[in-house]
């Protein structure tokens, strides 16, 4: 993964698609997090990020209202409307990004080829903070997995900005 992110870095602009199963929680909330920090950053210019689930049941759906409610206190304004993963997002994107290791599993079983299949990576292998190995679903939990989410992709949202933009 080190070579892929140091490849990253030397391009001027880095293209991120965040995944998870239906595109109305994790990922938008995801995406919404990464731009956040990237215009907090001042590196508008050097990303562009998307966010696509691996169904899509939800398709054209904002994110679900609990996401979007809790993101909200926080000062983040979640717009995205669900999409399904498409194969050319594996040549469009630089890097994909999935919350868990069912994910994982799908976005390897979709690539199209060994080269899209290396650009993809574990969201929380970027936490700086947090000690988790999965950006869990919250869709059937309460208001607390909500916020654990949020608080994971915050950290890893971090990390991943600061591994893309600093040298190792």
């Amino acid at each position: 993964m080190d070579s892929l992110l140091e490849e990253l870095r030397q391009q001027p602009k880095k293209r991120i698609l965040f995944v998870c199963l239906g595109n109305i929680c994790r990922s938008s909330a995801a995406e919404t997090v990464m731009n956040a920090l990237v215009r907090k950053a001042g590196r508008e210019n050097e990303f562009i990020n998307d966010s696509a689930g691996l169904i899509s049941y939800h398709q054209g759906e904002l994110a679900d209202p609990r996401m979007r409610a809790h993101a909200a206190r926080r000062g983040y304004d979640i717009t995205h409307r669900s999409r399904p993963v498409r194969t050319l997002d594996f040549f469009d994107f630089d890097l994909i990004v999935g919350m868990d290791d069912r994910n994982i599993d799908a976005l390897h079983e979709k690539a199209p080829s060994p080269e899209t299949e290396r650009k993809i990576v574990r969201m929380t292998d970027f936490c700086q903070l947090k000690m988790a190995d999965c950006v869990p679903d919250p869709y059937y939990g309460g208001a607390q997995g909500f916020e654990n989410v949020l608080d994971l992709l915050e950290d890893a949202c971090q990390g991943l900005l600061q591994r893309l933009t600093t040298s190792l």
